[in-house]
């Protein structure tokens, strides 16, 4: 069933989707996810989509198999590590200094049935004032969703704190409604106010830039103060330029994950991007603005990883003066 068949058996679905992104941005996305579904060439801001090409998988599975490494690559798969990242910022309001993020980025919570507990039992320790989604939480780009939305629903269970989100390139649009009735709140080319006191800093997400260049980000920057910090969420670090160039502090994004099956030394072979190798993984920065690209809290294409573990990152905010 196309995403377009999926409303006009759900005219709820459409009714509420209109309200939450408007009748142009809904059928720009509907347009592409149906006149391109699982696209290898061409589609988006790469040449070649490796995630929509079934063949890949069956090769780097056959690989894994004759080489006697798929139960390695499996186990790392669930090998979480719990990454700190400090964003010095000379403007903070003192009321967010120390004000602490969770962001968990490509979550493909359908990829193993044991991965949502896994998620789950890690989340329990960690201390942080909200939670950030980058993305992906669907592992094939199309088909049926509900698996990983159960998983969603799963780990959402062990956030004790506010959660914003936004959609990658696995994402349906049509799966919003079900995110948001888990209690969180989307931000689709739009920002809210995070307010502690008397004082307020901006977070503003934006939809998928990489496969369906839906982002937009003069509207998610829109009525914030030039003067005030602002945070962005963005599924991939392709839009960084631009990002910076808009006025943006901090952005957080994933997508790349890191590469997932890397050389020793964290080598990546590739990062899936248009953008610049340094923008890939981990800290960076362009401009005046702060980046933050995810290594990726789950797995795509396979269930693997090598030399580059699976990660859940706390971004703290520090007053500099």
């Amino acid at each position: 069933m196309s995403a377009i068949d999926g409303l006009k058996t759900d005219p709820d679905l459409h009714d509420y989707l209109v309200q939450r992104v408007g009748k142009s941005q809904l059928r720009r996305r509907l347009g592409i996810e149906t006149e391109h579904v699982a696209d290898k060439f061409g589609q988006g801001r790469t040449l070649f989509h490796i995630e929509n090409w079934s063949t890949a998988a069956s090769v780097i599975h056959f690989l894994l198999k004759i080489t006697r490494m798929s139960a390695r690559g499996k186990a790392n798969v669930t090998d979480f590590c719990v990454r700190q990242n400090t964003v010095d910022l000379p403007h903070l309001p003192i009321e967010f200094d120390g004000f602490t993020i969770l962001q968990l980025s490509d979550l493909h919570l359908d990829i193993l049935p044991e991965f949502p507990d896994a998620l789950a039992q890690v989340l329990k320790g960690l201390e942080y004032d909200i939670c950030v989604l980058t993305g992906d939480y669907r592992f094939l780009t199309h088909g049926p969703h509900e698996k990983a939305l159960h998983g969603l629903e799963r780990i959402c269970k062990e956030i004790n704190r506010d959660t914003y989100a936004i959609l990658g390139n696995h994402d349906s649009i049509l799966m919003a409604r079900g995110i948001e009735s888990l209690g969180i709140q989307l931000l689709l080319n739009e920002n809210i106010a995070l307010e502690r006191a008397k004082s307020s800093i901006h977070l503003a997400g934006i939809d998928d830039p990489h496969y369906y260049a839906a982002d937009n980000l003069e509207s998610a920057y829109d009525s914030i103060p030039d003067d005030a910090v602002s945070l962005l969420l963005a599924h991939s670090p392709e839009i960084y330029r631009h990002a910076a160039y808009t006025g943006f502090d901090f952005m957080m994004c994933g997508h790349t994950h890191a590469g997932q099956i890397c050389l020793p030394g964290s080598v990546a072979l590739a990062y899936n991007s248009s953008a610049p190798r340094f923008t890939g993984a981990g800290a960076w920065s362009f401009d005046l603005m702060q980046g933050y690209t995810s290594a990726g809290t789950g797995s795509s294409v396979v269930p693997a990883r090598f030399n580059c573990p699976p990660e859940l990152t706390l971004h703290r905010l520090r007053l500099v003066r």
